[in-house]
């Protein structure tokens, strides 16, 4: 595994991301009050819209703005491959990762699709995919922050080493401020073919579940191999034993290129205070490691959508978050935080377009 080539980038490695944590606070009480005082008049019964007039607060919280903008919207999809997979955790080839890479590049997939319904572009991002990028790298729209061809078989040793983990966050942190001078709305989405493992390990880690009720089928993994899958997580555990204070220890022992680099986005987009709608399973296991490090950027995090995998819920509990959808997704790639944009849209509208009762003119309900 590559290393820090001399102690001065081990250093500026290090710098990056302990500046990206000092500059993360959380959300701002002040404007808070203000945005719920509005919601509280509006034109409506109290709070009749719910968790959206909630979500509304959170927004104004998060951009200190009672005119929070979300128009700008982006799905980063992290792409990794992992050494697990010699295990026989799935039942899909590794070459998938790299084949999928190539297919949300030629606009084909579901992420594709459903981006085009909220009005977002989809960015891909080269963490560690085993495969040929070349041509594509030159100009098909993919982002190179390349670790190595997959990360270690963590059933037997570490995914990586610890420099390697702080790279991928810093890779995270990296993509989120080149992309935050041009959107205001971000996504998180991942790829890479057994990567639910050391989701699952993470969650195990963090949540202090053991693996049977964290660990989900995947890809759609048969009972056998579920039951094979489990004891694998048992094993990446035992083998690797995650310091559970420490996020970027539990990364590099049983996490992923691609979940490095999640849950850089994730710090990197709360310290510029912007929105980020967390996926599924996976990109959750990228919110804990952050989360881990910086604790305030779980006010900067939305939970999109409760995944089928079994282990989701324990994590969104576990970062006191509850999802805005529950449409029984397991396909990852950011495709439920990308259906949960037009709810954002929605919550900003109810705090800026709905009228209050003098505006309107309208006579309150007796008391």
């Amino acid at each position: 595994m590559r290393v820090a080539a001399n102690t001065q980038e081990w250093e500026d490695s290090l710098t990056l991301l302990n500046d990206t944590r000092d500059r993360i606070v959380g959300q701002d009480g002040s404007i808070r009050d203000k945005a719920k005082e509005r919601l509280d008049q509006l034109t409506m019964p109290y709070w009749a819209l719910g968790r959206l007039m909630d979500l509304a607060v959170d927004l104004a919280g998060i951009t200190r703005s009672l005119h929070p903008q979300v128009d700008k919207r982006v799905v980063v999809v992290m792409a990794g491959d992992h050494g697990v997979v010699q295990e026989g955790v799935t039942q899909y080839p590794q070459e998938v990762t790299c084949q999928m890479v190539l297919n949300f590049l030629r606009g084909g997939a579901g992420i594709n699709a459903i981006a085009k319904v909220s009005d977002a572009q989809v960015v891909v991002v080269n963490m560690g995919v085993t495969g040929d990028f070349s041509e594509t790298d030159e100009g098909g729209g993919l982002i190179s922050r390349f670790m190595g061809p997959a990360t270690g078989n963590i059933a037997v040793g570490p995914a990586m080493s610890r420099e390697d983990a702080i790279r991928s966050i810093e890779a995270g942190i990296d993509i989120a401020t080149q992309l935050g001078s041009s959107f205001n709305l971000f996504a998180t989405g991942d790829m890479g073919i057994g990567n639910t493992t050391p989701s699952s390990a993470i969650v195990a880690a963090f949540t202090g579940a053991p693996p049977e009720q964290v660990t989900g089928r995947g890809t759609g993994i048969d009972e056998e191999t579920f039951k094979h899958k489990i004891s694998i997580v048992e094993k990446v555990l035992s083998t690797n034993n995650p310091d559970t204070t420490d996020g970027i220890d539990v990364l590099a022992k049983v996490g992923g290129f691609e979940i490095g680099g999640i849950a850089g986005l994730i710090l990197g987009v709360a310290a510029m205070r912007k929105p980020v709608l967390i996926d599924g399973f996976i990109s959750t296991a990228g919110a804990l490691i952050a989360h881990s490090i910086a604790p305030s950027c779980a006010d900067y995090m939305i939970a999109s959508h409760q995944s089928v995998e079994q282990g989701h819920r324990l994590a969104l509990n576990h970062l006191n978050k509850r999802p805005l959808l529950d449409l029984d997704l397991r396909l990852g790639e950011g495709t439920g935080a990308a259906l949960a944009m037009p709810l954002v849209e929605a919550a900003v509208r109810i705090l800026t377009e709905v009228a209050t009762f003098d505006e309107a003119s309208v006579s309150r309900a007796d008391k």
